[in-house]
């Protein structure tokens, strides 16, 4: 455990400098976003009291009140998500291929570790769970500080406040990544997760076996993917209505322990049997 634990520390801080960056542009982003959208309403708003000498309740009317949802809409906001959630699709080939392609064929290093070498598997697979759930926290935090800066910025009068569930609740991709129950916010994620190990037992292939191992691991995710949507597919085209809600989860949550033990075990096996280094 120590050694694993060691491992997520070094692959974790491998990727700090970038993380921090990822980070600081959210931040940045975000609250310049607020800043300017609330500016255009003002702007916006301005110019319909004062140059076109409409009465607050005309100029309401056509441009309606400003609410925390319309600054969701901006590239500002979205566009750092975007940009985390792409990093992050990229760094999970990064994670593995930079130890064979980089400077030192660091992966020799790690696999004669004194240790089984499964843990470097989870290693790489733990630091992307706490990177996701690192950037989802501090989106989480930004929330109510553009919320903030937008009630600092427009009078009460022309604004709507919402709370932080309403502002969740009224942006469906906001909805993925803050799942509003328990049960949702365990399936996403470990989903999310399950994919994952399947991409990582993917690339897996592809270092055991070069050319013939992207076939293996192109085969190995459609299997995978077959298995973990197969309960849906019975569901919808052999047995219609035959599962209630409750027996199809628990079907699908089986289903996903296959696709996640299948992983494990074929990554384990790869790395101690075939693995090229």
């Amino acid at each position: 455990m120590n050694r694993y634990i060691k491992l997520v520390n070094f692959e974790f801080n491998r990727f700090l400098k970038i993380y921090l960056v990822l980070i600081g542009i959210t931040i940045a982003s975000q609250i310049l976003g607020a800043i300017i959208r609330s500016n255009q309403y003002l702007n916006d708003m301005n110019d319909l009291l004062y140059e076109q000498l409409m009465t607050r309740e005309a100029a309401l009317e056509q441009l309606g009140k400003i609410s925390f949802y319309h600054i969701t809409q901006t590239v500002w906001f979205m566009g750092p998500i975007a940009i985390c959630i792409v990093t992050l699709l990229i760094y999970m080939f990064f994670i593995w291929y930079r130890d064979w392609f980089g400077k030192n064929t660091f992966i020799y290093r790690l696999l004669m570790l004194p240790t089984a070498r499964i843990n470097v598997y989870f290693a790489k697979a733990t630091t992307i769970l706490l990177m996701v759930f690192g950037l989802v926290a501090i989106q989480l935090l930004m929330l109510p500080v553009g919320r903030r800066v937008l009630q600092w910025m427009i009078p009460v009068d022309f604004r709507v406040d919402q709370t932080i569930r309403e502002i969740l609740t009224s942006f469906d991709y906001l909805m993925i990544l803050f799942p509003s129950t328990f049960y949702e916010f365990v399936i996403h994620y470990a989903i999310g997760f399950a994919v994952v190990l399947v991409v990582f037992t993917a690339i897996l292939f592809e270092r055991s076996f070069r050319w013939k191992g992207i076939v293996f691991g192109l085969i190995f995710g459609a299997f995978a993917v077959t298995i973990f949507i197969f309960p849906v597919i019975v569901q919808a085209f052999i047995l219609p209505e035959f599962f209630y809600p409750i027996e199809l989860f628990a079907l699908e949550c089986i289903a996903g322990l296959v696709v996640v033990s299948l992983s494990i075990w074929t990554s384990n096996y790869l790395l101690k049997k075939k693995i090229r280094v």
